[in-house]
């Protein structure tokens, strides 16, 4: 299974007062630190390198998470420091400090998902593609829609304006993507500071984004909202306080 690279240097304003004084990774999730259960959901899909990207304040994550051993996985921190650099100038940081694997998934900090690992993998393999952008169906329920899965299977895609292709975007970015680190080197200098979502938005405009699109909704932490849904949703698996 490819390496994953967890995004989770951010300062999470929009989970404050939660995160004004921890990250939004450690936030309580009915009564766990958010990380640990990311962390054993990819254990539990075989994925067993991690490199996790810190920034804002950092030094709690080392101390909450170790070497990730105890949840199944290995852990390489990538640190921002006090300057984020952005999702796109983080994975530079990785790829400057010999750390980027060839290829990766890269799955944001606060993502909580139901999907296969393996099987996406297969897909960006088959694809051909540099990239891999899972996707869902969203029709603007959950948060803004973003990306139009084509008939050809790849994805066009733009966080920041409705998507074109002759409709209007159904699709939003599930939180889980494949890309190697040639795009990585090719989208900042060493150094950078920069967006991944900008990036993606470039390459997909290109046919360079492959689509695979998930079943089941997306849960996250990144709002408070979404906590809510997601302590919902783990409660009615039988998840409990500890």
């Amino acid at each position: 299974m490819l390496p994953c690279v967890v995004l989770a240097g951010g300062l999470g304003t929009r989970m404050r007062p939660l995160t004004a004084n921890v990250p939004k990774s450690l936030v309580p999730v009915l009564g766990r630190p958010f990380a640990e259960l990311q962390l054993e959901w990819l254990a539990s899909q075989e994925v067993t390198d991690v490199i996790y990207s810190i920034g804002y304040r950092g030094s709690m994550v080392r101390a909450a998470l170790g070497d990730g051993r105890r949840f199944g996985v290995t852990l390489t921190y990538v640190d921002e420091g006090n300057e984020l650099l952005g999702s796109a100038g983080a994975l530079r940081l990785a790829l400057d400090q010999s750390l980027l694997p060839d290829a990766f998934f890269v799955l944001n900090g606060d993502s909580y998902l139901s999907l296969d690992f393996a099987d996406v993998e297969a897909t960006w393999r088959r694809s051909g593609r540099p990239v891999l952008m899972t996707v869902f169906r969203n029709s603007g329920r959950w948060d803004q829609s973003n990306a139009v899965l084509r008939d050809d299977g790849s994805v066009l895609y733009d966080k920041r304006a409705a998507a074109g292709d002759q409709q209007a975007p159904e699709w939003i970015d599930y939180g889980l993507s494949v890309i190697t680190s040639e795009v990585i080197a090719a989208a900042l200098p060493s150094g950078g500071q920069g967006d991944l979502a900008d990036a993606m938005a470039g390459l997909s405009r290109r046919g360079d984004v492959a689509g695979y699109e998930a079943q089941h909704r997306f849960y996250e932490v990144g709002s408070k909202s979404g906590l809510h849904d997601l302590e919902a949703h783990l409660a009615s698996l039988g998840a409990s306080r500890p």
